[in-house]
């Protein structure tokens, strides 16, 4: 282009022109921003029919793009559901069988192929803030670290941010540790997010932002203003949890309008999910699952079917919902897809592409989807969606929960045999309220052989961990680990 060309095409901008590309132009491979919330459950947003709870920031996201009515999580829990958005396959692949606790040697190898490693390598500039959860030993040498996985800068917790999510001092930043910074986990998380889209990102870069809220994971601290929004005389802590939700909205629409005011919202795909269905535990059990049964640690839909919004402009329609099965382990090809990143070759990728939802077509999987939770407590262990249909089992010999990794865990991992089988429809009962396993033995045969086959091809590619035993809560097992550490 000739000086004076360039001269009339930056002046007919300014006045709000836009001028036709050649032919031979590509489009701008779109930023990514894939946001998490923790223990979020699929009755406690106002799109998704929450009466309770206030959360217009995300309702104005849906209305923008598309809800995702069946969205399912990688895992039943936090660490292994992690792993499957971050590798596109079944986390059970990569040995994160449970949430993995400071000190524990499980965490996600260093021959993983993350989604950020292949951005990374396309060209793209890489953030993760928040909650990483993905090794034990969080910013120690002998365990990978976010860094390793992909991202150029990082800003995180291994799991919670301690004491309570007010004034924690346990954020890390690219290695060096910070605080203790002033503020609850929500508002810190999308001001460092802020500030890396403003000023820490290289400009001529495409970016992919990992967003990983702690809310609504307790220990849950919430602002004294919105708890005031939820007067529960009765039951006070129900307002401290209804307000948490609130607050992670008001942080993501700030997040939101910061991409809006940088001018980035026509070329970036945003995604919201959670990493699995609400808590069951007291003190703050007010998740809602909706109409799903049961909760978080469970292979029904309540533990693993949870939010989904969508938004890219000028693909995803405004206010539209899509009923077709998506996951988490999704997120890679869906991604590569969209960047036109070769899929790794040399191993299983659970996932597909999710672009077919916008264009109106079904997803094309050529595996089931599959979710494992083998410390579910006496109830299923694994289970598998294909169309319409959902088969589970349980295990013989069963895991119980634990904070800890025996020998005798790892010998039962490797023996444990599905059985117990149940079937559901779930167009006909989302609610998995009847198991029509008696009335259909042609279809639980069929689907029980493929079940107990990927579960064999999933057991036999995860590694074995060392034992390993610690105190139980996680300031304690910190406080343990540094005097080990320094002896």
């Amino acid at each position: 282009m000739t000086p004076r060309i360039a001269i009339i095409a930056a002046s007919l901008a300014l006045a709000g022109v836009i001028l036709a590309q050649p032919a031979s132009a590509q489009p701008a491979r779109p930023n990514i921003v894939f946001i998490l919330a923790d223990d979020i459950g699929y009755g406690d947003l106002g799109c998704y029919g929450a009466t309770k709870v206030k959360t217009p920031n995300l309702d104005r996201l849906a209305a923008e793009g598309m809800r995702l009515t069946a969205c399912y999580s990688a895992c039943a829990v936090c660490s292994p559901s992690r792993a499957g958005l971050l590798t596109g396959r079944t986390p059970y692949r990569a040995g994160i069988h449970s949430h993995i606790p400071f000190g524990s040697p499980m965490h996600l190898g260093r021959g993983e192929i993350t989604v950020a490693k292949l951005l990374r390598q396309a060209g793209y500039a890489t953030c993760q803030v928040g909650k990483w959860h993905m090794n034990g030993r969080f910013n120690q040498p002998d365990q990978p670290q976010p860094a390793d996985h992909g991202f150029d800068y990082w800003f995180a917790t291994q799991n919670n941010a301690l004491p309570n999510h007010y004034n924690p001092d346990n954020f890390v930043r690219n290695g060096k540790p910070v605080g203790p910074l002033a503020g609850y986990s929500s508002e810190i998380i999308a001001s460092e997010a802020i500030g890396w889209l403003r000023k820490g990102r290289p400009a001529e870069k495409p970016f992919f932002l990992y967003v990983a809220f702690h809310a609504p994971h307790e220990p849950i601290a919430t602002p004294k203003a919105l708890m005031d929004m939820y007067p529960w005389p009765d039951d006070p802590k129900r307002a401290v949890y209804y307000g948490n939700v609130t607050h992670m909205d008001r942080e993501l629409g700030r997040l939101l309008a910061a991409i809006d005011e940088l001018a980035l919202r026509q070329n970036t795909f945003v995604l919201f999910t959670a990493d699995n269905g609400p808590a069951y535990q007291v003190p703050f059990p007010y998740g809602s699952a909706g109409p799903m049964r049961s909760k978080k640690g469970h292979v029904y839909e309540g533990g693993i079917r949870v939010p989904g919004i969508l938004r890219w402009p000028g693909h995803a329609r405004p206010g539209t919902t899509s009923d077709e099965p998506v996951c988490g382990f999704d997120l890679l090809p869906t991604i590569c897809d969209l960047t036109g990143i070769q899929v790794p070759a040399d191993r299983p990728i659970d996932g597909s592409s999710i672009r077919p939802i916008l264009e109106g077509r079904p997803i094309e999987r050529p595996r089931p989807l599959y979710w494992e939770y083998d410390r579910a407590p006496d109830w299923p262990k694994i289970a598998m969606r294909q169309g319409d249909w959902k088969i589970l089992a349980h295990l013989t010999p069963e895991l119980k929960p634990s904070q800890h990794i025996t020998a005798e865990d790892m010998r039962i991992f490797k023996s444990a045999e599905p059985d117990g089988f149940e079937l559901y429809n779930l167009r006909q009962d989302p609610s998995e309220t009847t198991d029509v396993a008696a009335v259909e033995p042609e279809r639980l045969r069929r689907m029980s052989e493929l079940l107990v086959k990927v579960f064999h091809e999933v057991r036999n590619e995860s590694p074995v961990w060392p034992a390993w035993t610690c105190p139980p809560f996680e300031r304690d097992r910190i406080r343990w680990f540094k005097v080990e550490d320094a002896k």
